[in-house]
């Protein structure tokens, strides 16, 4: 265990200067000049002493790497700096949207667990049957719609018609519904035939055999060992398709105008508000590393073979 804990340490203080560097250059050389936006702010004209001034303070005249380097000092010291148009703390601007985007992001999760773990379960079970070909119809219809997409004919429907949501904003439990249910059908798709692949391996293997010869009940047979076997590819994939979660919050929070990070970054990236992207890249990329880290953990918890195979080659010593 404890040679585990010293290897993640170390992959953690790489990936941090790997991550750190590689969007700092892609924020830093992402066409548009900052300056300009700054300073137009108020729709005034400006002079190009101004522009050339402003520059300077900002650091924009120095090298790529001495910018980086003074980012990153600051950064060790955990301050992101301050936005460059409401001269904000980057971190106090994170910290308030991410509980909204964190809501959002476990409402579709909890809205996929509820569709994909039935469905993909019975459709296991009940092969060539009415449910196993809703299953698939699920999995190629959310496949198939966009997401932005299903939002609006979601919003249309039950916000314009029937006036029974509220189609923006962040005020209660009701204006989570939409986008979570939105942003939770469009992950759905993939869970509900991997799962149903993954039981359907699990419930052919020779130990669920041995089981039923023994006498133990269906129920218990799928609970207790085909439905744990069949874990680790769903976790696995799960870690894997954490970006595109990501992403797809980034997308639905924009439709609805739900106030978290997603929204933020990309109001920022229109106007080159280099402190809040970067600030929004790292700690996205450390969530999705601590995530993955958490699946990998999860993963060996599921896996007694690979448990027991790392055990004889000493790496839990």
């Amino acid at each position: 265990m404890f040679r585990i804990l010293v290897r993640r340490f170390i992959e953690v203080v790489i990936f941090v200067l790997v991550i750190t560097f590689i969007s700092f250059l892609f924020v830093r050389l992402a066409p548009g000049d900052p300056v300009l936006s700054i300073l137009q702010v108020d729709d005034v004209s400006i002079t190009n002493e101004q522009v050339n001034k402003l520059r300077e303070e900002l650091g924009f005249n120095d090298p790529l790497l001495v910018q980086y380097g003074d980012w990153f000092a600051d950064f060790i010291q955990l301050d992101f700096g301050n936005s460059y148009l409401t001269n904000q703390p980057v971190m106090e601007m994170i910290m308030s949207g991410l509980p909204a985007t964190l809501e959002l992001a476990v409402g579709a999760l909890l809205v996929m667990f509820g569709i994909a773990i039935p469905l993909g379960s019975l459709a296991a079970l009940y092969r060539g049957s009415w449910i196993d070909q809703i299953s698939r119809a699920v999995s190629l219809l959310g496949a198939a719609i966009p997401s932005f997409w299903l939002g609006l004919l979601l919003m249309d429907l039950f916000a314009v018609r029937w006036g029974a949501l509220p189609t923006m904003g962040r005020d209660g439990f009701r204006s989570l519904i939409l986008p979570s249910v939105t942003l939770g059908l469009a992950i759905t798709s993939v869970y509900v035939r991997l799962l149903r692949s993954s039981l359907m391996d699990s419930l052919s293997h020779d130990f669920i055999r041995a089981a039923r010869s023994r006498g133990i009940s269906e129920m218990r047979i799928f609970f207790a060992h085909a439905f744990r076997y069949s874990l680790p590819p769903v976790i696995t994939v799960f870690g894997v398709s954490l970006g595109s979660l990501i992403g797809g919050v980034v997308v639905i929070e924009v439709i609805f105008a739900y106030p978290g990070i997603g929204k933020l970054v990309v109001d920022s990236i229109r106007s080159r508000d280099y402190p809040v992207i970067q600030g929004y890249l790292l700690v996205m990329a450390i969530i999705v590393f601590m995530v993955n880290s958490a699946v990998d953990l999860s993963y060996r918890y599921l896996n007694p073979e690979l448990r027991l195979k790392e055990r004889k080659h000493g790496k839990w010593s």
